[in-house]
């Protein structure tokens, strides 16, 4: 059972003292007896404790940074939605193969930011430069932000904004199971909630630090329940040997444990195993015991943006998993909308 995230060491930007949540997080962890430093700047974070490397990584995943979100320009989130709206940075899971650990780079600790309402009237320019077209907004893009708002509350603060939006729709994705708080925000169907879900293998040996499968779609089910609009990303697909069989009883047990009306309106994006160059070096330094597989040679090298090209699987292996999955997903969940493969 993994327990909800509980921070070891805390740090608190001073501009953040200035915000009703950065007091009220302040004084929450104050009772918590957890330790709290002050701190001008989180490029100012420094000292994460720890012997060596691996350690302070360690460490540095069950810090949290109480911050400000200076940059209130949103980056596009193609191809889940329009924007990417920043309500946290960093993840307490530990998933070996996430590529937030190269764009985190020295910086792995988690941040939230207490200026919630400035980002969402940054999010409301956005939807009336587009309007009358809804503008999505992807709010896991950094971070997954479930797994902090126990603590926080800004996502059921923005579920609830967007509850009340006419041009607006939101979005996010979870490995975490820790949902009860959200189950009664006034969401009105504007809010998509997905899970990320996968084969056991691919979480039992590549998602330490996450809710077990079971777990995740529990709480798909009361989502669900709740009348959130409801989605899948299956990711990273993985060729293992037997991954025919390992996807084919994720998509038996999904069948079988959701609710029929979870099954109506129910979303799958599917996104293939990649890496980059860069990835794969911090990968290797952060999980020196990992199995997973970074073989270059046995891979098709894709130019990405940016410059930094990523290493896909062989145009017969991408095609031999998007038939697959979709065999799978059209016989277990009929009704169901294919987002993307990528």
């Amino acid at each position: 059972m993994i327990k909800p995230f509980i921070p070891q060491l805390v740090y608190i930007e001073t501009q953040a003292l200035a915000y009703p949540l950065g007091n009220e997080l302040k004084k929450k962890f104050e009772s918590m007896g957890i330790e709290i430093r002050e701190t001008t700047s989180h490029n100012q974070v420094r000292n994460i404790p720890g012997d060596n490397d691996l350690q302070k990584y360690r460490n540095a995943k069950s810090t949290l940074v109480v911050g400000v979100r200076r940059t209130l320009k949103f980056d596009t989130s193609k191809p889940s939605a329009e924007y990417a709206i920043p309500l946290a940075t960093g993840c307490m899971g530990h998933c070996h193969y996430c590529y937030l650990q190269t764009t985190m780079g020295s910086k792995p600790y988690i941040r939230t930011y207490v200026n919630t309402d400035e980002i969402l009237v940054a999010a409301q320019k956005y939807m009336d430069e587009r309007a009358p077209e809804i503008t999505r907004f992807e709010a896991s893009c950094t971070s997954d932000i479930v797994g902090i708002d126990h603590l926080t509350h800004s996502l059921k603060h923005a579920i609830e904004f967007f509850g009340k939006s006419d041009l607006g729709k939101l979005r996010f994705v979870t490995k975490f199971h820790h949902v009860d708080h959200l189950l009664d925000a006034k969401h009105n169907g504007r809010t998509r909630f997905r899970f990320s879900v996968n084969a056991d293998f691919i979480i039992k040996n590549f998602e330490p630090g996450t809710s077990p499968l079971q777990q995740r779609i529990e709480a798909a089910a009361k989502v669900a329940i709740a009348g959130y609009p409801l989605g899948f990303i299956v990711a990273p697909i993985y060729i293992y040997e037997g991954w025919q069989e390992g996807y084919e009883k994720l998509f038996v047990t999904l069948n079988e444990t959701l609710p029929d009306e979870a099954k109506k309106d129910v979303t799958f994006e599917l996104i293939q195993h990649r890496f980059t160059k860069p990835a794969k070096r911090v990968i290797e330094k952060n999980y020196p015991m990992t199995k997973l597989e970074l073989d270059e040679e046995k891979r098709k090298y894709k130019w990405g943006k940016y410059g930094i090209g990523k290493y896909v699987y062989q145009t017969d292996e991408q095609e031999q998993l998007k038939e697959t999955l979709h065999g799978y997903i059209h016989e277990y969940f009929p009704e169901a909308k294919i987002e993307y493969f990528t």
